[in-house]
């Protein structure tokens, strides 16, 4: 028995662990206790708290993946949100790297339990979404899309057009890839490769997508695939209308709204209209750096599921307290 314990009488010790052991282990309800221990259901809750307060009771949890409970919630909440996974601290401080295989790593096991046959599954390019494709070990047949275009200066191996490959290959479904860079010098060139076979193919499934994941990017210079795949001008061009974060080659601004830039012209991705559409947008977004673009994403309303971390997802919080996400 703990010293804040040894206050209590025997009796009360007793009476108080019956009560817990029948809420919490037999699953009997406030007022049935109350009614049989002749008590009101008031004091049995006081009751309740004090056990947890004292450490006469403990509460663990064992999850099969180190998330924090309550601080998904939380997020989970503030954002109504359908689901939010927020990763434990490790133990030592990690590398981006590091932090990146262990955000990798619980999205697939994510992917890997909602999946089924009648899924389209949609992948945006990102080392983090690469990271999981490469966790996954089992998955029902199902289509893969590649959702943009292929990233400059990209080792084969972290390509999207590898990425949903590797995939499917794990699925036994059909691939469906853009072999075609994702940023693109004018609009004359998107057109002509928009209506390429392969790729018109392709963008095709777009309507048919039920689940996708995607990561979000900071609009700044190493946060951002496309943002480091512009001229500085460009990228300045871009800021002064009000870009923050980035999804699949979309931008939006600070409060969550699809920002309509020349850059929509000069890309090959799904668009925010389509992306909005997908029933279930799983994305990924961590590190401190992307909390204002993971805030700002969040408030668009794209994204049904959130798998970050403790700090980020700490401060995304305060960015929610600070100017309350619209309902």
């Amino acid at each position: 028995m703990s010293a804040r314990n040894r206050s209590w009488s025997l009796l009360d010790t007793v009476e108080t662990a019956t009560i817990a052991h029948r809420f919490y282990v037999r699953g009997e309800s406030k007022l049935d206790i109350a009614k049989d221990m002749g008590m009101s259901r008031f004091k049995v809750a006081r009751l309740l708290d004090k056990a947890l307060e004292t450490g006469l009771v403990r509460i663990e949890f064992s999850l099969p993946e180190p998330v924090e409970v309550g601080l998904s919630e939380e997020l989970r909440a503030a954002y109504g949100l359908r689901n939010a996974f927020v990763l434990e601290r490790a133990e030592k401080a990690e590398s981006r790297p590091e932090l990146r295989q262990r955000i990798g790593a619980l999205a697939a096991r994510l992917l890997s339990d909602i999946a089924t046959v009648d899924d389209v599954i949609g992948l945006s390019w990102a080392r983090s979404v690469n990271v999981m494709t490469e966790h996954i070990r089992t998955l029902p047949r199902c289509p893969i899309v590649q959702l943009c275009g292929v990233q400059a200066g990209m080792d084969r191996r972290d390509r999207s057009v590898e990425t949903v490959s590797r995939l499917a290959g794990v699925s036994g479904g059909e691939a469906y890839p853009i072999y075609a860079p994702l940023v693109l010098p004018d609009r004359r060139t998107t057109d002509i490769l928009r209506r390429q076979p392969g790729i018109v193919e392709t963008f095709r499934r777009y309507r048919d997508l039920t689940k996708a994941v995607v990561s979000i990017g900071a609009w700044r210079e190493g946060e951002s695939t496309v943002y480091d795949a512009l001229s500085q001008a460009e990228r300045d061009s871009i800021t002064r209308r009000g870009a923050t974060a980035e999804v699949a080659a979309r931008l939006f601004d600070a409060d969550g709204n699809a920002l309509d830039t020349g850059l929509s012209h000069h890309v090959l991705a799904i668009s925010h209209e389509e992306l909005r559409r997908v029933p279930e947008v799983i994305a990924l977004g961590y590190t401190i750096p992307k909390a204002e673009a993971v805030d700002a994403v969040l408030r668009s309303g794209t994204v049904t599921t959130l798998v970050t971390d403790h700090d980020t997802a700490r401060r995304v919080l305060d960015l929610a307290e600070q100017r309350p996400p619209s309902p």
